[in-house]
């Protein structure tokens, strides 16, 4: 009977053992067919769903602000998410008055393009006290929020400066004479670009810096004091300039005084296709490029990884300043330039 009892237990088991491989099989031919939901996938998409993103820039209407825009935009769709655009039109009241009404509406998270180091400093630090998480792009305040995705304004500003003593060192150039035009004195593209450019021209005692005006990012200002600085100088070597739009106005004085060949001029910019055109036809010599598409996805990734994160606003602050790219006639490509319509 013991003997009995043994067999019929083992028959029993192989049963077990024989349903269950079959039954392992059907699972995984059905996981086969229909596949498997991915946890993490549901999770990404569902932390992000309904999420509320306001963009403050400067102003809309230009390469930078609609560039950010489109690729933001986009991610905000794929994701479903909100993604808001409040437009000051250039003016830091409004701006002011705007991240004011934003800090009582209680976005999930702000990206703040800012007008100046100071303007936006203490409401930045009280939308993060509010809960509200802050992004800024490519122009930093005093203030430090979760997150800065932009150009790195002192290498900028290094690069720039190496470039020109490199054109315009004794021998090498009509003179010794730099003129620098700047935006905003206390943007943080100026503040922190002049630091770099110092840095290098300290170095280099014999370069004489005979004009640094502010152009208030206006063309026609920057033509004028072109104008100006070439009847007073006109053996001039080079000349820097702190944004592309701007100096479009100081490469025409250039050219109309017949200076093109002597003055060498640097720029920088989000690498747009008139930008790239420009030095095509002679008028920057050197294009420092920041590429706005590139700042718009490192942006995106950002945005994502904060909403997703459980951390509190202000918690923990992080920067990334991305890669520039030195653009001039020998490498001026479509794969360094970009429109707006790439990026829709």
């Amino acid at each position: 009977m013991q003997w009995e009892e043994t067999m019929r237990l083992l028959k029993t088991t192989k049963w077990l053992a024989a349903a269950c491989i079959a039954l392992a099989g059907i699972v995984t031919a059905s996981a086969q067919d229909k596949g498997l939901e991915n946890p993490r996938s549901t999770t990404f998409r569902k932390t992000l769903e309904g999420k509320k993103v306001v963009f403050l820039p400067l102003s809309m209407g230009f390469d930078l602000t609609e560039g950010w825009a489109a690729v933001m935009r986009q991610q905000a769709k794929r994701l479903k998410y909100d993604f808001e655009i409040r437009d000051p039109a250039w003016s830091t009241d409004a701006g002011t008055r705007a991240l004011q009404s934003l800090i009582s509406e209680k976005p999930d998270l702000i990206v703040a393009h800012n007008p100046d180091i100071q303007s936006y400093a203490r409401l930045l630090a009280q939308a993060q006290a509010a809960g509200i998480k802050v992004v800024q792009i490519n122009l930093e305040s005093n203030t430090q929020t979760d997150s800065y995705v932009g150009a790195d304004w002192t290498e900028i500003g290094e690069q720039a400066a190496q470039a020109v003593v490199d054109k315009c060192s004794p021998g090498k150039g009509a003179s010794t004479k730099v003129a620098i035009d700047t935006g905003v004195p206390t943007a943080a593209s100026d503040v922190f670009q002049l630091d770099g450019i110092y840095r290098v021209l300290n170095q280099h005692p014999d370069i004489q810096v005979v004009s640094q005006q502010a152009t208030e990012y206006n063309p026609e200002k920057a033509r004028s004091i072109m104008e100006t600085v070439l009847q007073q100088h006109p053996d001039l070597c080079g000349a820097i300039g702190i944004w592309d739009n701007q100096d479009t106005g100081t490469a025409s004085a250039i050219q109309q005084a017949g200076k093109g060949d002597q003055v060498f001029l640097v720029t920088s910019g989000g690498g747009n296709k008139v930008g790239c055109e420009n030095v095509e036809k002679g008028l920057f010599n050197l294009y420092i490029s920041y590429n706005v598409p590139l700042q718009g996805e490192i942006l995106n990734a950002e945005i994502a990884r904060l909403l997703l994160s459980d951390s509190t606003a202000g918690e923990n602050k992080t920067l990334y300043f991305n890669p520039l790219t030195q653009i001039t006639k020998a490498n001026v490509n479509q794969r360094n330039c970009w429109t707006l319509d790439d990026l829709k």
